[in-house]
């Protein structure tokens, strides 16, 4: 069986933990929420750390003194984070007792898949720093997750 079977993710070990993330660079992309009904939309536009190429944050470790409002995504503020994780994250499908997709690379052994799966934002994500925030609205994307 493989760790993600057997361990809660509030058990798994730091190397685990991070091995769930799949590289598709959605976690990083703005969202906007709707104030009354509480909805999240995604837009094309990353997080400006987000490495287009590789959908890694080029800034990791100090990604949170760098991005203040970015998500430090640990076991204790899981819960409040899964709102704002797409569906298809690991994090979430184990935290909803769902089973990892088969492009993820744990179980396709291939970082590539999740990029031939149209997972990855590498062929339409820009860059924060190329969107004013007033249009961020205009980078929303229809039918996301």
């Amino acid at each position: 069986m493989n760790f993600w079977e057997t361990k809660k993710l509030a058990d798994m070990n730091l190397q685990e933990w991070e091995s769930l993330c799949d590289g598709c660079g959605r976690c990083c992309l703005n969202k906007l929420e709707d104030e009354d009904t509480g909805d999240i939309y995604y837009t094309n536009a990353a997080c400006k750390l987000l490495d287009l190429t590789s959908c890694r944050c080029s800034h990791y470790e100090t990604r949170l003194q760098r991005v203040p409002e970015c998500m430090d995504l640990t076991g204790s503020n899981l819960q409040r984070a899964l709102n704002w994780l797409p569906s298809t994250c690991a994090y979430r499908l184990l935290a909803e007792g769902k089973e990892l997709f088969d492009w993820h690379p744990l179980i396709s052994g291939s970082a590539k898949s999740v990029i031939d799966a149209g997972i990855s934002v590498v062929d339409y994500a820009v860059s924060e720093t190329e969107v004013a925030e007033d249009d961020l609205e205009d980078h929303i994307i229809e039918d996301f997750d």
